[in-house]
């Protein structure tokens, strides 16, 4: 079970879930909500965890990726097909129970993540499930439950631009490897530079998007995204000159901090879940 578990990349996906529980609660919905949010968010992040490492274990095997646990033997392919496939199955009453409108918009998301694993990973447009799935997150949080509310511009904006920095930030520490194995997302073809420029540019800029829409002038929110934005220079340095999977964790730290943010200073998002 804890290899089972160690497929769904549980750090990401615990990060996410909690993003979109996290944004229900920012929008003034009642923690009932938020755990449904929650939820259905966990079940697809799982679906979309397992049916990566079910997809990819022959490219996996062939390099060698023994810290896989499918390469180590000690999770069977057809145990990983059949928990991406049963965790995508309880996503969708999960996802359509919280709305109708709300439920689909969830679903989309998922099924641009699940696009992904399918072969555009291995495309110019790697880049394109991320934001449309970050971007689509804050959509289904507010719109969820017996209060939706449409989201404001910037908060969509920022989620899909932090998403498409983390898929930059995600790929820096198997470029190697993807190059011997034939996977030419848009990172592998920029390069760690490119990629490591992109990551810090797209995080910054998705900071920015917060501070401009949040609530401007509110020392709260220009703290945070100062600090967000000092976190996005630290995960340049750490990207081109230190070990890559720090600039990962620091993509994901500077996200949980512009999260953190709204839920303390934004405006504007619980007023608007009462609306009709």
């Amino acid at each position: 079970m804890l290899e089972l578990l160690r497929c769904t990349h549980p750090g990401p996906s615990l990060a996410v879930t909690a993003m979109g529980a996290g944004l229900a609660l920012a929008a003034g919905h009642g923690a009932a909500v938020a755990a449904g949010v929650g939820l259905a968010v966990l079940a697809g992040q799982l679906s979309v965890g397992w049916a990566n490492d079910w997809l990819d274990w022959r490219r996996d095997r062939s390099a060698g990726r023994t810290d896989k646990p499918t390469v180590a033997g000690t999770v069977a392919v057809a145990t990983l097909r059949r928990a991406a496939l049963g965790s995508l199955a309880a996503c969708v009453p999960l996802s359509l129970a919280l709305g109708m409108r709300a439920g689909t918009f969830h679903l989309l998301a998922v099924a641009v993540a699940w696009a992904y694993d399918l072969g555009l990973k291995l495309t110019p447009l790697s880049v394109g499930p991320y934001a449309v799935s970050f971007g689509l997150l804050p959509v289904f949080a507010l719109l969820a439950g017996p209060s939706p509310a449409a989201p404001p511009g910037w908060l969509p904006l920022s989620c899909a631009l932090l998403g498409a920095g983390a898929h930059f930030a995600n790929a820096l520490p198997d470029l190697g490897v993807d190059a011997r194995t034939g996977v030419r997302g848009l990172p592998q073809r920029l390069g760690r530079r490119g990629s490591s420029v992109a990551a810090a540019a797209l995080t910054g800029a998705g900071a920015l998007a917060v501070g401009a829409g949040a609530a401007p002038g509110r020392p709260v929110v220009a703290a945070g995204v100062g600090a967000s934005l000092a976190l996005a220079g630290a995960l340049l340095v750490a990207a081109l000159r230190g070990p890559p999977r720090v600039a990962f964790r620091l993509s994901i730290a500077t996200s949980a901090l512009l999260l953190a943010t709204v839920l303390v200073g934004a405006t504007g998002l619980g007023s608007a879940a009462s609306g009709p």
